[in-house]
């Protein structure tokens, strides 16, 4: 009488390890979006506001830029964060909810915080720099949030120069601030987006759960 012996576990030698997103968010279009906005609005408040402007434009254009820049990447963001939750668990699926709205939460207390200060001190002039900086200070911010919550050290280094490079470009006043932040910003958006091709290349050859 034989005794069947079960066959010993095949072991292929690659040991997988758990990753948080079942699918790494791609974000490169925001990336190249907000680097836009910040080259064409600042690069335009830049180059026609101060004692001699290089270029004469209407005081509107730089706003108009920068917001329909603005707009773009965060639409970009949401989209590119929606897509990688397909096939996410249910704490990975919180987590980008929660993310996304506080984009909504942060960009709605700085309207308030700015709208009500420059009321207050009765210095409206004062919206055309505290803007851009502080929306600078906002982005940055939340990236060091995702970047934490997604253990993405790109995302967090390049909100970590984002908010540092923002608040410090207030103490050059106009128009040395949007020269900062054109080509600080503007500069490592477009550094982040080539390196966040070379990040996905090497999460693609990571074993997944």
């Amino acid at each position: 009488m034989s005794v069947a012996v079960p066959d010993a576990p095949v072991t292929t030698g690659v040991i997988t390890t758990p990753s948080r997103l079942v699918n790494e968010v791609d974000n490169r279009d925001a990336y190249v979006s907000f680097g836009l906005a910040y080259l064409l609005g600042h690069g335009a408040a830049a180059v026609s506001q101060g004692d001699n402007p290089i270029l004469g434009l209407p005081g509107w254009l730089p706003i108009t830029l920068l917001g329909i820049g603005l707009a773009t990447g965060i639409t970009q963001a949401t989209v590119a964060a929606l897509r990688a939750q397909r096939g996410a668990t249910g704490p990975d699926i919180l987590t980008g909810k929660l993310l996304g709205a506080a984009w909504v939460a942060a960009f709605t207390a700085l309207f308030l915080a700015i709208t009500g200060l420059t009321s207050a001190l009765g210095m409206p002039e004062l919206q055309s720099i505290l803007w851009p900086a502080g929306s600078g200070l906002v982005v940055g911010l939340l990236y060091l949030a995702e970047g934490s919550a997604r253990r993405n050290l790109l995302h967090y280094s390049l909100g970590v120069w984002l908010a540092l490079t923002s608040t410090a470009a207030l103490f050059l006043g106009t128009p040395g601030l949007y020269w900062v932040l054109a080509v600080a910003g503007g500069g490592a958006y477009a550094l982040a987006a080539i390196l966040e091709r070379r990040r996905l290349t090497r999460y693609a050859g990571r074993p997944q759960r």
